[in-house]
């Protein structure tokens, strides 16, 4: 039987040998990152909301905070800056960036729109056609900050169009698809997912709605891409690393359950429609994020050769001045291995 002298320095050796081991068991402390997307709350931004409610990013010690965008140029100088230190924005908008300034703190670590929703949507009762020869002669509405307006150089010069008769009206991105829907402007660009269901919101008929996208008409590119701060990613590349993993399943769960998706997006944003975020969704997942590129080469790589044929068909169209290559703008050694990138 214990004395109670004897229980109480038994009780005092457990007690030290607990505080003891508790000292040498790391504390579990959290990443926190902020991040910003290239627009508005959408559909095609559930791989992003799918990544946190799913524990994806929980379970790589983050604490993501995802912000809203204003427009897929405007996120690049937001995460060069720090104020953010990661975001979602144009690979080819990037390019020029760092070729102006190559000291700038930004990079590319995974490709997230393998093909580029860049597009200039019309309508067929205003004389536009799949040709983009039918641009000649009207007026097309240009938000400044949108990616798909960046690629107008390169598409010009590919396609051959006499620019001396087509007018360029900067316009907002709320006036954007009602000023086309009331004829104002006879086109506009945007990425077609977006532009096309707001159209159809609008009430414009879908066979009045005309896409024109860039990636099929000569434009060889990449699309947004997931930017790093480099210091950050020096200071937290296990982080970053992290990240990418949680969203690649992020990406995966909202290709495998589209409806999924779009109810993660809409607890962000409740004014939304379900079934137009789902067919938002679906047509991002099938024309510009599980592409034949992915399901071959797995999700989120950046092909160097590719890169570099967009480098030719960027240089005199954007008016590169040489001050940057391919290994430059992106860096992949925070990229998961292909096996944890595969979509089922």
């Amino acid at each position: 039987m214990l004395s109670r002298r004897t229980f109480s320095m038994a009780a005092t050796m457990l007690a030290g040998g607990l505080i003891a081991a508790a000292a040498v068991i790391p504390a579990s402390a959290q990443t926190n990152i902020s991040f910003t997307l290239d627009w508005r709350f959408e559909g095609p931004a559930a791989g992003f909301f799918l990544a946190e409610d799913n524990g994806h990013f929980a379970a790589e010690g983050l604490n993501v905070t995802i912000d809203t965008g204003a427009g897929s140029v405007e996120a690049i100088p937001r995460v060069s800056t720090g104020t953010y230190q990661m975001g979602f924005g144009d690979i080819n908008s990037l390019i020029k960036f760092l070729d102006q300034d190559p000291t700038q703190d930004v990079r590319a670590v995974m490709m997230i729109y393998d093909i580029p929703t860049f597009s200039i949507v019309g309508r067929r009762s205003l004389g536009i056609t799949e040709d983009p020869k039918s641009l000649e002669g009207k007026k097309l509405g240009a938000p400044p900050p949108d990616g798909a307006f960046a690629q107008w150089p390169a598409f010009v010069d590919v396609n051959k169009l006499d620019t001396s008769t087509i007018t360029l009206e900067g316009i907002g991105f709320p006036v954007r698809e009602p000023m086309l829907a009331q004829g104002e402007v006879d086109a506009v660009f945007g990425f077609a997912f977006s532009v096309i269901l707001n159209l159809k919101a609008q009430g414009v008929p879908d066979e009045d709605i005309v896409p024109i996208l860039m990636a099929e008409n000569g434009l060889d590119l990449y699309g947004n891409a997931i930017l790093v701060n480099t210091k950050f990613a020096e200071s937290n590349p296990e982080a970053v690393k992290g990240f990418l993993r949680a969203l690649a399943k992020g990406f995966a769960d909202a290709v495998a359950d589209p409806d999924a998706g779009a109810a993660a997006v809409l607890k962000r944003n409740e004014i939304l429609d379900l079934a137009v975020e789902t067919e938002r969704l679906k047509m991002a997942n099938a024309m510009n994020i599980n592409t034949a590129a992915v399901q071959t080469n797995g999700f989120g790589n950046i092909e160097m050769d590719r890169l570099a044929r967009a480098f030719e068909q960027l240089w005199l169209s954007m008016d590169l001045k040489g001050n940057v290559k391919p290994e430059d703008v992106v860096d992949m050694q925070y990229l998961p291995p292909v096996e944890e990138r595969r979509f089922k």
